[in-house]
């Protein structure tokens, strides 16, 4: 008895909302039981008028950290104040966001493994999708680096007004870019074979010759030859280096033909073939990395976010401009250049504007400075034709260097 007293005191400590009515202090009757299910029904009470509250809330920007499993959410209503906070896994992220948040609203995810499809599904559903790089995501991210937190700096750095955002990539491109990606791998996978058997090969006393196809055609000649040194163990090995060499080879020649085989299909790469040193390679490249181009406001963006202008440290009244910045993707930029490079090799055979623009250059400065110059050009001519849809015109290439 004197337990019930004693908890039926402590709980009338406090006032208690039970219905429309407060009670204070008039619970000394009660027994510990009655005000254990007083109390918890008060806390249930509490409990369904804050998510009655989250109901009708209106979200302005939500925030998505992406992760395999566990997807952690951050909201906030049109005055930038936190008001919903989530962490789900990833097979009820997508119902529960649905489910509270309505279309319209604008999502932001980091342009990271799997945020592409995330946002076409949530394209599809009515939402507006902010994709940002994580290096412009970073500074936004207070204090230690957590799921919470990320989620935080992505709702904060969409909501900045000059933010630079990722566009969405198709299905389309994303197939484009992962023949790139594979053959890409491939190809580094055959070079690091060639180098291993021109390394094992010089063990013995043996020297390799340059390039892949002399390296073929080389190797069962030293199989043949029965006084060259080479033991039947490393004969062996030396020939199933080989086949792994030819299998590879078969590969690449299988995905080359399969990007042509792409590039015909494609209107738009039919299209940016037109330009000097823009292949079927260089082509869908362009398309699954750059889309529509219409993400740019001008050539000039587009070829700076592909790495090819100068990188500038400036301050004051003194400018310093450096050699290209080489941000944006790697692998275009590079190709780009390559085919570049081809041109400005045949440019002194020819005669038309482009080809002594790009001639004068490598006679002032240097092919490669020429090559990366013709990149520039040419990305800001391929720009012209994927916004306005047109096709290429030799006359206007040299218009304005």
């Amino acid at each position: 008895m004197s337990a019930s007293i004693a908890a039926s005191r402590q709980f009338s400590s406090s006032a208690v909302t039970f219905g429309h009515k407060q009670w204070d202090g008039l619970l000394l009757n009660l027994t510990a039981s009655q005000c254990a299910r007083l109390n918890l029904y008060s806390l249930k009470r509490n409990f369904q008028s804050r998510e009655e509250k989250e109901s009708v809330m209106k979200l302005s920007r939500v925030g998505v950290d992406l992760a395999k499993n566990v997807y952690q959410l951050h909201g906030v209503d049109r005055h930038g104040k936190a008001v919903w906070k989530r962490r789900l896994r990833r097979s009820r992220w997508l119902q529960a966001l649905i489910d509270k948040v309505e279309p319209g609203c604008e999502i932001g995810m980091e342009a990271c493994t799997g945020a592409h499809h995330w946002a076409r599904e949530l394209q599809a559903r009515g939402y507006t999708v902010r994709l940002i790089a994580p290096q412009f995501v970073k500074p936004f991210v207070k204090s230690n680096k957590n799921d919470a937190n990320d989620a935080e700096a992505i709702c904060e750095a969409m909501s900045r007004p000059h933010m630079r955002f990722v566009t969405v990539k198709t299905v389309e491109q994303q197939d484009i870019q992962a023949t790139h990606r594979v053959r890409e791998e491939l190809k580094a996978h055959r070079n690091a074979k060639a180098n291993q058997i021109r390394g094992l090969i010089a063990e013995y006393g043996l020297v390799a010759p340059k390039g892949i196809l002399s390296l073929r055609r080389v190797i069962p000649e030293w199989l043949e030859d029965a006084e060259n040194g080479l033991t039947d163990n490393f004969r062996y090995l030396l020939h199933g280096l080989w086949n792994d060499l030819l299998t590879l080879e078969d590969r690449l020649k299988e995905l080359d033909k399969k990007i042509e085989k792409l590039a015909r299909r494609n209107e738009v790469t039919k299209r940016l073939q037109q330009l000097r040193g823009v292949g079927p390679l260089v082509a869908t490249a362009l398309v699954a990395t750059v889309g529509d181009g219409k993400q740019y406001a001008k050539g000039r963006q587009m070829a700076s976010a592909l790495g090819l202008t100068p990188r500038q440290n400036s301050s004051d009244d003194k400018y310093r401009l450096f050699g290209i910045s080489k941000r944006g993707d790697v692998y275009l930029r590079t190709q780009m250049i390559h085919g570049a490079r081809a041109v400005v090799s045949q440019a002194r055979h020819r005669d038309d504007p482009l080809s002594r623009w790009v001639t004068d250059i490598a006679k002032r400065r240097h092919p490669n400075v020429a090559a990366v110059a013709l990149a520039n050009k040419t990305a800001r001519m391929a720009w012209a034709m994927l916004r306005n849809d047109t096709n290429y015109e030799s006359s206007l290439a040299v218009g304005r260097a």
